[in-house]
């Protein structure tokens, strides 16, 4: 297996950086990029071993310049691009859909949803211009249809994602280039404990969801683990790399009352 370039938006924290860290060590070269004019030093002393193995591309996926700009610096940097993930995502504040504001209603389906598109789009034409690729976005809840009260707008764009990634493997199909879908299932990010405004999420503070979570959930860096070398090893189109499985969801209930980890 060849080494391979990595383009990974939304990459500064999260299962996003986690994953770029991942391809870092299977010896990929990583193009990170977030809406910052830079990579946090925190996440730069974290790569501190891969200089020359990583760039840094501002881009804020609601603007399709900025990600077209995105696919021209790496391609430029690293010759091909072998693998483009879409991970940007943006989440709500957790009120019933009818008390969402605008802005938060725009931003959400502009990143989680338009980005999403975009950026499958201008990774799809440079990867049939170059004979070769895999596109992957980043499931999350929404995408099995499952509805949970005052989550609705986030889970509207991840049930869409879900299905033009599906469409998309589908008009891909003998191209040489796939389509796939990441499902990271329950993470501790900031999509979790913190607003879009940066605050204290009220959603930590329900004792139900605390209770679920602490079965159901992972740290990012478990995850990223389980999902780059699946991804690597990959060339089927179409395909769903799924960390969390029914199986070992149940697994975990079943287990819960005798482990001692905890998430929140």
């Amino acid at each position: 297996m060849f080494m391979k370039n990595v383009v990974i938006t939304g990459s500064t924290r999260g299962i996003g950086f986690e994953m770029a860290r991942e391809f870092l060590k299977a010896g990929c070269n990583v193009t990170l990029s977030g809406r910052g004019e830079d990579l946090p030093e925190a996440a730069k002393n974290e790569l501190v071993l891969f200089e020359g193995k990583y760039i840094y591309i501002p881009c804020n996926v609601q603007d399709r310049t900025g990600l077209q700009n995105l696919w021209d610096a790496s391609l430029k940097r690293w010759g091909r691009i072998d693998i483009w993930i879409n991970n940007a995502g943006q989440n709500v504040p957790h009120v019933f859909s009818w008390e969402t504001g605008e802005i938060y209603t725009e931003n959400v389906i502009k990143t989680n949803l338009l980005g999403m598109i975009y950026g499958s789009q201008i990774a799809a034409a440079g990867m049939l211009k170059q004979g070769h690729g895999a596109i992957y976005s980043m499931e999350g809840l929404g995408s099995n249809n499952m509805i949970q009260v005052k989550t609705i707008l986030y889970g509207t764009t991840k049930c869409a994602l879900t299905y033009f990634m599906k469409g998309l493997a589908r008009e891909l199909e003998g191209t040489g280039v796939i389509a796939g879908r990441l499902s990271p299932g329950m993470m501790l990010t900031d999509f979790i404990t913190k607003t879009p405004d940066g605050e204290k999420s009220e959603v930590i503070t329900d004792e139900r969801f605390r209770k679920i979570f602490n079965i159901l959930g992972d740290k990012p860096e478990t995850v990223a683990k389980f999902l780059v070398p699946r991804i690597l090893g990959n060339n089927r189109n179409g395909a769903q790399i799924n960390w969390l499985t029914g199986r070992k969801a149940a697994w975990r209930f079943i287990t819960a009352g005798f482990r001692k980890d905890r998430l929140i």
